[in-house]
């Protein structure tokens, strides 16, 4: 069965590279006009450049408030609405010991993954989906259903993406479905030096046996922000190859 999103507009942040690219170029493919947001945007337009149907791009910071809403304005001028938002833009600055994290880079993490994506939402539903209804599409990560050496302030701001989803899908249904994708771990240059010097080592440790590509994540956000998850909302769908099967 093809996935479609014919008639519909998609803003996707994170869009210059990694799964956001991928999201984006996947909804473009099924129908939809897309508006990619990111920082950068000679990357965005590099990224555009590579997709077939109809896209533009917003350059935005996705942890300031006032750029996510003239994101979100600029697509409704651009596009004539606004019916899916994927929150995908996200941020690591630290590795190493929760512990021992300064301050200013806790607030950095904090202020991207969750209250960023939380100030996108509050965006898109006062500037359409209020009126018209929508769907929201989170980017979370199995980390937030784990924990991870290295990572665990990053994981704690994915579990929170978690619960904010259940709690937005609780206020804003029927008219909005929010649900969320929890990658596990994915080649992108993000999470590069995740993977890149152990890929075999790790794929072995995974049921499928590989790592993840972004068309995997793009995949499963395109059956979420279609008409075929039509009854699901407050869910996570975990897509990482068996990775929290294989840890127990």
């Amino acid at each position: 069965m093809e996935l479609r999103l014919d008639g519909k507009v998609a803003l996707v942040t994170g869009a210059s590279r990694g799964i956001g690219r991928a999201v984006a170029a996947a909804y473009a493919e099924a129908g939809a006009r897309v508006m990619l947001s990111s920082r950068k945007e000679d990357a965005l337009r590099t990224a555009a450049a590579s997709m077939g149907g109809e896209v533009d791009v917003f350059a935005a910071n996705a942890g300031d408030p006032d750029a996510a809403a003239a994101a979100v304005a600029a697509t409704v001028d651009r596009f004539g609405g606004l019916d899916i938002l994927v929150n995908n833009a996200a941020t690591n600055p630290y590795y190493g010991p929760a512990v021992e994290i300064d301050l200013p880079r806790w607030d950095k993490t904090f202020q991207v993954n969750l209250r960023g994506l939380h100030a996108w939402t509050q965006a898109a539903w006062r500037a359409a989906m209020a009126d018209r209804g929508g769907v929201v599409v989170n980017v979370a990560s199995i980390g937030g259903l784990s924990t991870g050496a290295g990572i665990g302030v990053y994981n704690t701001t994915k579990a929170a993406v978690i619960h904010l989803t259940r709690v937005l899908a609780s206020e804003l249904g029927p008219g909005v479905r929010v649900n969320a994708v929890a990658p596990g771990l994915v080649k992108t240059d993000m999470a590069r030096s995740l993977w890149e010097e152990h890929e075999a080592e790790i794929a072995r440790r995974l049921p499928m046996g590989r790592l993840g590509e972004p068309a995997d994540i793009a995949h499963a956000a395109l059956f979420l922000a279609s008409d075929l998850s039509g009854w699901m909302t407050g869910h996570t769908l975990v897509v990482d190859g068996g990775a929290l099967v294989a840890a127990g």
